[in-house]
Formats: structure tokens, sequence, C-alpha cells
């Protein structure tokens, strides 16, 4: 068996147990050859992005739908390939996926493999539903159409099919050693489309993403808090601009990207009552939320979240909002944002927290860039000021 696909089926089975894949592919990738790393990825993301179709394209050639994981993971990965990636050839697929189920200890299932995998061929393929057209559950699939409408929904749910592009911050103060590398500038200052390999150690930050900060309108010793900063990379984009900085988050680990950056750091429960004096000129409120924005880096989420998820976010995400108004500034600029799609943790928060705190606080602009039609993740932010 190749180090790819069994690199492969390791970190599928253990993301069907609830790890992050991307967090696994990060772990376990590095020690392979660059190909085998490159094809570990795809398999992984690939599977993850269009589990409901290769389980329902399983499921026709099955009688009974239930599977032993590491044999339906087998599968997934046989199928993946069929109808993916031409390269390869169709017994290489086969024939690996049969090794598999024997390496998991499941050679029972070798001949099952063996024959569902000779019948799934590479032809077009009539799905029954759009959601399943899209790999999308039908319930967030459902409710997208009620949201975006039934076009919108669909050019948002495939274009989470489509592996994301690269992209990098370079600060302007580091531009001279980023010329040497393949960076195509983007309409976002400071942001740049990796279309090499290579990002010369740059921070590499979904062009989505760098599109909150320069919301806050950030200038030189301004007092700036990011109340849930992990993973770092807006406080470091924050800091381009010369602000005092306070990064907080639940877990002092999470902070320890920011090492080496002239910020202060604080753990705290940024849901609960905040134990910071004084008040800060500028605030990101960047919530913790569903991630439905970042399907096409995060594929298992789609599987993962649930309706009730939602309401729970919005309780979570209102209780944040409402500790970090009190501590703007008047005349300061606080900006909430999530990279999630969903009413219910964007313009809904906003909404109720807002028809709460009177009219001290004003909300000025909201933003939303969209899957497939803006590149990079789907974000929303609002951007709140205080008179």
């Amino acid at each position: 068996m190749s180090p790819a696909r069994k690199t492969a089926f390791r970190i599928l089975k253990l993301a069907a147990k609830g790890a992050h894949s991307t967090d696994l592919l990060h772990q376990l990738t590095p020690s392979l050859d660059p190909r085998d790393a490159a094809l570990a990825t795809e398999l992984v993301l690939g599977c993850l992005r269009r589990q409901g179709q290769l389980d329902w394209l399983i499921g026709q050639h099955i009688a009974k739908p239930q599977l032993d994981l590491e044999v339906r993971i087998a599968l997934q990965l046989g199928v993946y390939q069929l109808r993916h990636l031409s390269r390869i050839p169709a017994h290489a697929a086969v024939n690996e996926s049969v090794q598999l189920v024997r390496w998991a200890q499941k050679s029972s299932a070798a001949g099952l493999v063996n024959a569902i995998l000779r019948k799934a061929g590479r032809g077009p393929i009539a799905w029954p539903t759009a959601a399943l057209h899209c790999s999308m559950p039908e319930w967030l699939f459902a409710k997208w159409v009620r949201d975006f409408g039934p076009a919108r929904a669909e050019s948002i749910a495939l274009a989470g099919l489509i592996p994301p592009e690269t992209y990098v911050r370079v600060p302007v103060s580091r531009w001279p050693e980023a010329e040497r590398l393949q960076l195509e500038p983007t309409s976002l200052p400071g942001c740049y489309r990796a279309l090499g390999s290579g990002t010369g150690g740059f921070r590499i930050q979904d062009i989505g993403s760098q599109s909150i900060v320069p919301l806050l309108e950030l200038e030189p010793r301004l007092r700036f808090l990011d109340l849930c900063a992990a993973p770092g990379g807006k406080t470091a984009q924050a800091l381009e601009s010369g602000v005092y900085a306070t990064a907080c988050d639940l877990y002092l680990s999470r902070l320890r990207s920011l090492d080496g950056f002239k910020c202060d750091r604080v753990v705290l429960d940024a849901a609960r009552p905040l134990p910071l004096r004084g008040t800060f000129d500028r605030i990101l409120v960047d919530a913790p939320c569903s991630g439905t924005g970042t399907l096409r880096r995060n594929p298992e989420i789609r599987w993962r979240v649930e309706q009730k998820d939602l309401a729970v976010q919005s309780e979570r995400q209102a209780l944040i909002l409402n500790h970090a108004l009190p501590l703007l500034s008047r005349g300061g600029r606080l900006v909430y944002s999530t990279c999630s799609l969903e009413r219910e943790e964007n313009e809904d928060v906003v909404e109720r927290v807002l028809a709460k705190a009177g009219p001290r606080f004003q909300l000025v602009r909201t933003l939303r860039r969209t899957p497939g039609e803006e590149p990079g993740d789907g974000f929303y932010a609002a951007v709140i000021t205080s008179r």
C-alpha cells in the first residue's frame, strides 16, 4: 500500500471520531514524500467534501447500509479515486482499497470492497436531490435555499467542493522579502494570492479573514482589543498599524501563535463578564461560530453542524458582544465578525444585542463575503460605533 493512502485512511478514521482533518494533515503528512503528502491531502479533503455522494454511491451496491467504519472509509477512498482522480488507474484504486481493509484487520470484507468498487465505475450520475448534487446535508441545503434562494444556494454549496486558493499576508515593511516569490496582489492591501507552492515563511491567511481588520480603521497608538484572538492572524494584521494590542482567548495555548509579537495576552472566557479595566478605541469580536463559510478548507463541518448548534452558538455570541460593548470608548469602533453564513449567528445576533444596548451604539456598516461570489472563505461583519 502507498504511504499516502495509509495516511489518508488513518486521518479519515480519526476525523470520523471528531478530530479535525486539517490538524491531522499538518501532523501526519510532513514526514511523507511531497508527492505522497499531496495525494494524502487530496484524498482526505476530497473524501470529506464529497462524503454524502460517496456514501450514496456505496449504498447503491449493498443490501445492508451498515458497514464497519474501516470498510466504509476504504470504500470512500476507492470510489473517490475512481470518480475524481482520473490519473490513478482504476485497478490501483480498487486493489489499494482491498489492501486497506486487510491492513485494518477486516479481511472478511475484502471481497465486498472489491465487488463494490468494480461496479462503481466512472460514468455520469443523475443525483436524486439537489443537496446530493452538491454533497450537502439535506437540512442545511434546504436552509440555504430559504435564506439565499435556490440558485445562490447551489452556487455556494458547489463552491464548497473546490479546493481553496492560498493567500498570504505580507506587511508593507516586508515586501522586499516577498519579491522573489510567485505572489499576485489582490484588491486588499497586503493580501497576496500564492501562485506557486512557496510562501517564503509569510503567514498563510485567507483573503476573507484579511478583509475584516480594515473595517476597524486602525491608526497608530490606538488601544485595540481582540476579544477572541486565536489563532492570532487578525491580531498580527492589526499590529501592522502600530496599535497597542490586547489579545484574549479561552486558553493560553491558543495564543502561542502570537509569541514574538508585541501585545498583551489575556486568558479569559469572553462569554462571561470581562475582567478588563478601562476602555478600548477599537474592538474586534471575531466570535466562535459554526464555520459554514469555510467548507472548502474545513469540509467535515458540513457533516457535523446541526440545526440546534446554531441556537447554542447564537446565545454565546450574543453574550460575548454584550460584554464587549461597554469596553468601547466613546467615538470608538467595534467589529463583530464570524466565518458563518447563517443569519442566526450574524444579523440576528447584532440586531438582538443592539436593540437592548441603547442609543449610544449604532450599526454603521455590514459586510458579507459569499463563497462562489467573492474569493476566499465566507464571512460576515458588522461595524458598530459608540457615541
